[in-house]
Order: C-alpha cells, then sequence, then structure tokens
C-alpha cells in the first residue's frame, strides 16, 4: 500500500510538472509569431485556463483510479494499458515532462562560445542611489510590490569573446549592449537614467540596442534623457523590436536619428578603427522588414548582426555572421531553481533565454534586457553588458592604451 502512494504521488509529481512546462511552451511558441497583441492575448486565454485545470484532472484521475482498481500497483500501469478520458491530460503532461527534461540537459551541457570569460560583475541598486522606488504611472503596479522582484536593480557585466578572423587592430574593442528598455511608465525615467550613466562611464567604443525601446507612444520624450546621453567613437546603432512594431515607428526613428542613433534595420552600416572594419547589420524580423546584406567582397571585415529575436540564429550562421547580439526573451524573467525559466517568445522555447551560445562561425550574446512591459524578475535581474572583442592569437599587441576618436563616425543620415 504505502510503494503504491509513493508510485502514484511520483507520478502526478511528474505529471504535473510536464504540464507547467507544457502550456507556457506553447505560448512561446505562439508569442514568436508576428501577430497582434490583442490576438495573442486572445490566443493565451487557452494556457490561462489550461495551467490550473490539467494539474487538478492529472489529480482527479489518480484519485479515481486507485479507487477504482485498489489491487493494481499504481496508477501509472492503469494508464497505460486501460485508455480513458485521463489518456489526453496524461500523454501531454508526459510529452511535457520529456521537453522539460530535454531543455534542462540541453542548458547543462552548453559549451561556452571561444574565450569566453566573464571580466566582472556589478550589482546596482538604484532604488538605493536615488533615495525612493523609481515607480511611475504605468500599468501592473502591484507586480513591483511582489516579495524578491529585482526590477529596481541592474547587473553591469564585462565579458570576453575570442574570434579568429578578428583584425588586429579590432583587438580589445568594445561594444556596450543594450537591449528592452520598454518605456510603458511603470518604472519611471530616473531609473533609466541612473542606468544609461552607469553605461556611459565604461566609455565604449561603439554602442548598440537591440530592440523593444517603447511602449508608449507619448515616452519617445524621455529619448533625449536616457539614450541621448550616449556618445561613442565609433558610433551608436540600433533597431527595434515586436513592441515598437505596435506603434507608430516613423516618429521613434527620427528622434532617434536626431540623437545620434544609426538606424540599422534591413541594412548594413560599416565603420572603421585604423585597418579594422566592422560591418552593422540589423534584422528586425519576423515583425519587420527585411535581412541586411552584407559585403562578402570583403573578407577582413567583422560582420556583427543586431538581431531583436536569437530565433535569427540559424540566418546568422548561414551568412557567416561573427558576432550576433539580441534580446527580447528577458531572460525568462522569472528563473526557478533547477527548472531556470518557463516564458521565452520564441520558437526555440527557453534554448535563448538568454546567454551566451555558439556554433560555428557565429557566438550569440542574448541579454536579458532592461525592462519588460511586466515590471516582474525573479532571480533574473535586468542586465547591460559590455562586450570586448579579442583577436584568437599570442602576436598580437594589447590596446589597453588604445588611442580614443575624439568624434563619433556618423554615416549618411537616414530615419
Amino acid at each position: 500500500m504505502f510503494s503504491t502512494w509513493v508510485l502514484n504521488s511520483i507520478l502526478l509529481c511528474v505529471g504535473v510538472l510536464g504540464s507547467i512546462w507544457l502550456w507556457p511552451a506553447c505560448v512561446n511558441r505562439l508569442y514568436s509569431l508576428p501577430i497582434p497583441c490583442s490576438r495573442l492575448d486572445r490566443l493565451r486565454k487557452i494556457h490561462d485556463v489550461a495551467m490550473p485545470l490539467v494539474p487538478i484532472l492529472l489529480l482527479v484521475s489518480v484519485i479515481q483510479l486507485s479507487l477504482q482498481h485498489p489491487q493494481s500497483t499504481s496508477a501509472a500501469a492503469v494508464i497505460l494499458t486501460q485508455p480513458g478520458w485521463w489518456s489526453i491530460p496524461w500523454a501531454c503532461s508526459l510529452f511535457g515532462f520529456g521537453g522539460l527534461l530535454l531543455t534542462i540537459a540541453t542548458r547543462l551541457f552548453r559549451a561556452s562560445p571561444p574565450g569566453y570569460q566573464v571580466c566582472s560583475r556589478e550589482i546596482i541598486d538604484v532604488e538605493e542611489e536615488l533615495g525612493y522606488p523609481p515607480r511611475g504611472e504605468g500599468p501592473h503596479q502591484g507586480m513591483l510590490k511582489v516579495p524578491g522582484n529585482q526590477i529596481f536593480t541592474f547587473e553591469a557585466n564585462e565579458k570576453k569573446f575570442h574570434f579568429p578572423r578578428l583584425h588586429k587592430d579590432l583587438h580589445e574593442i568594445t561594444i556596450l549592449h543594450l537591449s528592452d528598455l520598454h518605456f510603458i511608465g511603470t518604472i519611471d525615467r530616473p531609473y533609466f537614467e541612473k542606468l544609461c550613466e552607469r553605461a556611459a562611464s565604461w566609455n565604449p567604443d561603439l554602442i548598440v540596442f537591440t530592440g523593444d525601446l517603447i511602449d508608449r507612444q507619448e515616452l519617445i520624450s524621455w529619448l533625449p534623457h536616457t539614450l541621448g546621453k550616449l556618445r561613442a567613437p565609433l558610433g551608436c546603432y540600433y533597431i527595434l523590436g515586436n513592441h515598437d512594431w505596435h506603434l507608430d515607428c516613423g516618429p521613434i526613428r527620427q528622434q532617434m536619428l536626431e540623437l545620434g542613433w544609426q538606424n540599422c534595420a534591413g541594412r548594413v552600416r560599416e565603420t572603421k578603427y585604423h585597418d579594422g572594419i566592422i560591418q552593422i547589420g540589423g534584422d528586425e524580423r519576423p515583425w519587420m522588414g527585411h535581412a541586411p546584406t552584407f559585403d562578402t567582397e570583403q573578407d577582413n571585415a567583422f560582420k556583427l548582426l543586431l538581431s531583436h529575436t536569437p530565433d535569427n540564429f540559424p540566418w546568422a550562421q548561414q551568412h557567416g555572421i561573427d558576432l550576433m547580439l539580441s534580446g527580447h526573451n528577458h531572460g525568462g524573467q522569472v528563473v526557478l531553481p533547477i527548472i531556470g525559466p518557463l516564458y521565452s517568445p520564441s520558437k526555440y522555447g527557453v534554448r535563448y533565454a538568454n546567454g551566451e551560445f555558439y556554433s560555428a562561425p557565429t557566438t550569440m550574446h542574448v541579454s536579458r534586457g532592461v525592462s519588460g512591459k511586466h515590471p516582474l524578475r525573479i532571480n533574473c535581474r535586468p542586465e547591460i553588458t559590455l562586450i570586448h572583442l579579442l583577436k584568437k592569437t599570442e602576436t598580437v599587441e594589447s590596446r589597453e592604451a588604445k588611442t580614443v576618436l575624439e568624434t563619433p563616425q556618423v554615416c549618411a543620415a537616414e530615419a
């Protein structure tokens, strides 16, 4: 009797975990598609019902089968041998549990990109620095009060990567990677001002932003006080994301142009440091535009791709991209022990929720981003990242005393 109870309990735990994993996995794939938010939110109601309902059905089935078949070793034997109303929820849940195990194994055994190293990691508590919580007037205020919410702190991370094709003059060039600011008003402007001040203190050579800038059109007025304060010798480059797609992008792009940021959507910009060339392309697919066309005749050019979603990683590999920078997935926003994140709006689920990835010849860095429509971060702090590009050779000289250009390089003005 005791062993039967244990087996049934284990079975129920497996089923519930599988169900909890399956429905977010379905939502993740759904939200990777270029579908308007209003329609997505309606479709998501299936998830909202299934998440509590299916575990209840699993529990009811175990209790019912245990009472109907008291002589059976466990409810599992009946479930596997005698189809009934319980077959569908159990089949879905066991499928989900298999996906959960596969995802955990993939994360644990993932190889790091060449030369990947975390140089430093600093946690900045903006609420402490300001002396008050930077709450605004936007939606979802209740989430700000959730215990353990890390939304008012962020990590300033420095990371190094090796690139065999990097020109020697680009050795130790630094790139500031920002993503997913999501100006919606729930987190007030002083938070983003402090974050941009910290980012500027790195004095990066080049700055990029990889999409999801604004959720409320009128908050374009925040741009001069935030991204507008950033400058870099090799220029500032950006693309927009799916949240920007739901707004009028024209005024956003115009304001960014006036602030000195260069639009890379569907095109390739080029910047140089001595004889080193960096081609910077932008990809806002699947929501807007088309893929950029890199100059394949410049074999010595370092190819940098800005893609809002990491789902374009296979495209980057096929086109010989050296470094791809993305955001979009926010690291999952809530990360559970062992299981990891559940929600990541990607056709690959949570595989590329955040972090560093490599598939020859492309290294990809996926930022956890700065904010989100829903201001909730549990075990998943917002981040800004300074990336160091290193030439993969022992003979290249250090650029510790590098020469800093006095003015940013600006390409032809184009909104």
